[in-house]
């Protein structure tokens, strides 16, 4: 039993020896393979922090590179920005002198223009040379020099101009410049005007005829009677001698009803001052009357009142025939008779001032008119001619002066006219009622 126990101890002390070599045994080899791996894995690093020193290096190498190329590349945009700044400057220059040298020859042309424009109308051609502009412009400024100097000076040369009646006569014609002209024929001799498109017609004014014949024996005039135009191309007519008829006619339809409301008016003004004499009487009625009743009676001074004319003798019959009647009633008689006078006093009264204020406000009317055509004319013809203006403009300005002298004589004779009748009311109240005292006082 005891042999059993001790073999079995030796078993299990061999089999953990067994086991514990066995367990040294594996760890050894893990131990390797570890030691493998480490070198290993120490290798790779090595090599990796070299591989990484190198790159590190390289970059290194490859920025400083690209930094040296950027440099470059930024030089050379600032460079290229210099150079497209100086361009663009320059190109802005290029524009600006193209755009003053198109300026002067479109300036050029434009002399070039009025300069043949100027010339041809005293029948000096030009030829323009669109390709040589200062030959052309030294042909205007030669020809214009020759021109201006033929100008200024008095010549004579031969041409004809027309008379009074239209009729043409050969003639010679003495220019003084371009400013005058006078025309030296076998019959006829004086100033010349222009008459449109460089023709000429005789001066109305018969004194020029010694100037021109003076002129045309190269001897000096005693009086120099002379035309000054400014074109000869342009049409001047002969002043019309102005008439009242003329005036009243440029002012047109409006001016003749302004004439003829003012005679209308004129009329009536004459007609009332015949009215007012009539109704005033003599100055000395009042008091023949007043005598007459005073001294003859009711009856008497009747008989002496009744050839008498006018609106005082009638008002003073009707107060000698009331005479009687008590004061109310002959007070209101003699009331009604002047009021009855009054239709007679003021008759056409109200009708001329009428007219004086209508007349204003027809003128009114003509100068909106003459206004209105005028700018019709303007806006249909433009303002070159003051010919075409003129026929608007007159009814426009004699349309007003018409009213004016209608309505201020009007206006004037009417109101005195007015107090004139006014005047002869107060005459006639007062002259009745001093009869009715001083006969009351006598009674």
């Amino acid at each position: 039993m005891c042999c059993k126990t001790n073999t079995l101890g030796v078993k299990k002390i061999i089999l953990a020896l067994l086991i514990m070599s066995a367990t040294l045994f594996g760890s050894s080899e893990v131990q390797n393979a570890y030691a493998k791996e480490f070198a290993f894995l120490k290798a790779q690093k090595e090599m990796l922090k070299k591989r990484v020193d190198e790159i590190k290096q390289s970059n290194i190498s490859k920025i400083a590179t690209a930094k040296n190329e950027i440099d470059k590349l930024q030089q050379n945009v600032l460079a290229k920005e210099s150079l497209s700044q100086r361009l663009s400057e320059d190109l802005f220059k290029s524009q600006q002198n193209l755009e003053l040298i198109h300026d002067d020859t479109s300036l050029i042309e434009a002399v070039v223009s009025q300069g043949v424009s100027s010339l041809k109308p005293y029948g000096v051609g030009i030829s323009i040379q669109s390709k040589d502009y200062p030959k052309t412009l030294q042909e205007i400024f030669a020809k214009s020099l020759d021109l201006t100097k033929e100008l200024s000076s008095l010549r004579t040369v031969d041409g004809e101009f027309y008379l009074q009646d239209g009729s043409s006569q050969k003639a010679k014609l003495i220019k003084i410049g371009n400013i005058a002209t006078y025309g030296v024929s076998d019959t006829v001799s004086g100033a010349l005007i222009p008459a449109g498109d460089n023709k000429f017609k005789i001066w109305s004014d018969d004194a020029s005829s010694l100037t021109a014949k003076a002129l045309s024996s190269a001897s000096k005039p005693q009086n120099l009677n002379i035309f000054i135009y400014e074109n000869a191309n342009k049409e001047i007519a002969d002043k019309e001698e102005q008439t009242l008829l003329n005036v009243i006619d440029s002012a047109g339809v409006i001016g003749w009803v302004i004439v003829v409301l003012g005679a209308i008016g004129a009329l009536f003004l004459v007609l009332r001052i015949v009215f007012l004499q009539s109704s005033t009487g003599t100055k000395s009625l009042p008091a023949e009357t007043l005598g007459s009743l005073l001294s003859k009676g009711v009856d008497e001074t009747l008989e002496f009142l009744k050839p008498k004319k006018g609106s005082t003798a009638r008002v003073l019959k009707a107060t000698i025939r009331n005479i009687d009647r008590d004061r109310e009633h002959i007070e209101d008689i003699i009331s009604e008779s002047i009021m009855h006078e009054s239709t007679r006093l003021d008759k056409l009264s109200s009708t001329i001032l009428v007219i004086a204020a209508v007349a204003p406000l027809l003128g009114l009317l003509g100068t909106v008119t003459g206004m209105i055509a005028t700018f019709d004319i303007i806006t249909e013809f433009g303002t070159g001619d003051p010919k075409l203006l003129s026929g608007g403009i007159a009814i426009a300005l004699v349309t007003t002066e018409l009213g004016l002298i209608v309505a201020i004589p009007l206006l004037l004779g009417g109101n005195l006219l007015n107090s004139w009748s006014e005047s002869i009311k107060d005459s006639m109240e007062h002259s009745a009622l001093h009869i009715v005292n001083e006969y009351s006082k006598q009674k």
